[in-house]
């Protein structure tokens, strides 16, 4: 009987946030609050980009489920932020992924 493997965790890991970086909108979110060192409120971001308000909301919730970002409710506005841990893990992980020898 042939059993299945299950694949790697890094593998897993690195698919789940590939899959976040996967639209330039979500990279754009990513970038701009990596260059803050406090939150951001989903208002401010949705001015400068060409989307509306339940797009953004669609992009943070993938962002969200990746671990990428948290957000803290400060009624009735919500404020997102990297999830620092899990953006050090991104960059450590991607790093060891593109200078692997094949």
């Amino acid at each position: 009987m042939d059993k299945k493997r299950e694949l790697p965790a890094d593998v897993i890991e690195i698919a789940k946030f590939a899959k976040a970086l996967s639209h330039p909108v979500r990279v754009y979110i990513l970038k701009k609050l990596a260059g803050m060192n406090t939150c951001c409120y989903s208002g401010n971001i949705v001015e400068e980009l060409p989307i509306g308000r339940s797009t953004l909301s669609q992009h943070l919730k993938e962002l969200k489920y990746a671990g990428l970002i948290q957000g803290e409710i400060e009624a009735p506005y919500i404020k997102y932020c990297l999830n620092r841990e899990n953006w050090e893990n991104l960059k450590k992980i991607f790093g060891d992924f593109i200078n692997t020898e094949g």
